[in-house]
């Protein structure tokens, strides 16, 4: 695997699958930049650790504040599929078809609802801080889906390491971050599995280094 520079993996768990690391460095280094910059740039405070998760939570606008400058957007797609029959010309030529096509029928919705955090010239990047572990299930769908599509080469999920319990435990809020939500052991069966098609997968797990006073 390609080095990490080691401040990062000081601060973060990486976890490489389906070479989305050397894609990301041979094929999109200057978004891989923005990403490094994003990350070395993250602080989180006892406070932030104690706020409501979800929407609420502090955490996520940390990572708006960074990638929305460099032009990273949160998008949704949605597609219909448009299914052509093509008959073959007779009966006794097997194999030849009729340039135009006998009968069209339009699927709509085929492709629908799947949203990414953030998506920069087809890099794919979600932040699950503290949600339901399910959630997962569906950004590895959305990833699979927009690389089926051709619209992104590689994604990047980034979550909690385990060793942020240890904190967590210590402030006394380890009820608010169960073992059923989203952290890295509950991404990496999932990748493990392949619940993520083709579509190469960068885990990043936030370490105790992050986190202000450890």
């Amino acid at each position: 695997m390609i080095p990490i520079p080691l401040d990062l993996q000081e601060k973060f768990e990486f976890q490489n699958y389906g070479h989305a690391l050397e894609i990301l460095t041979d094929a999109f280094f200057p978004e891989w930049i923005e990403i490094q910059d994003c990350l070395r740039k993250l602080r989180i405070t006892v406070d932030d650790l104690k706020r409501a998760g979800g929407n609420e939570s502090p955490i996520p606008k940390k990572f708006d504040d960074v990638l929305y400058p460099y032009g990273w957007r949160e998008i949704r797609i949605t597609g219909d599929m448009v299914v052509k029959m093509y008959p073959r010309q007779t009966a006794q030529r097997r194999g030849r078809f009729s340039n135009e096509p006998s009968d069209e029928k339009l699927i709509t919705g085929y492709i629908d609802g799947h949203n990414i955090d953030f998506l920069k010239n087809r890099v794919a990047f979600d932040l699950e801080w503290n949600s339901k572990d399910q959630t997962f299930d569906r950004d590895l769908l959305a990833m699979r889906t927009y690389f089926e599509c051709g619209l992104v080469d590689v994604g990047v999920i980034v979550t909690r390491a385990e060793e942020l319990n240890d904190i967590f435990n210590e402030i006394g809020i380890m009820s608010k971050y169960g073992a059923s939500t989203t952290w890295m052991g509950k991404l990496e069966y999932r990748l493990k599995s392949r619940r993520n098609g083709g579509c190469p997968i960068l885990a990043v797990g936030i370490k105790k280094a992050c986190v202000e006073g450890y």
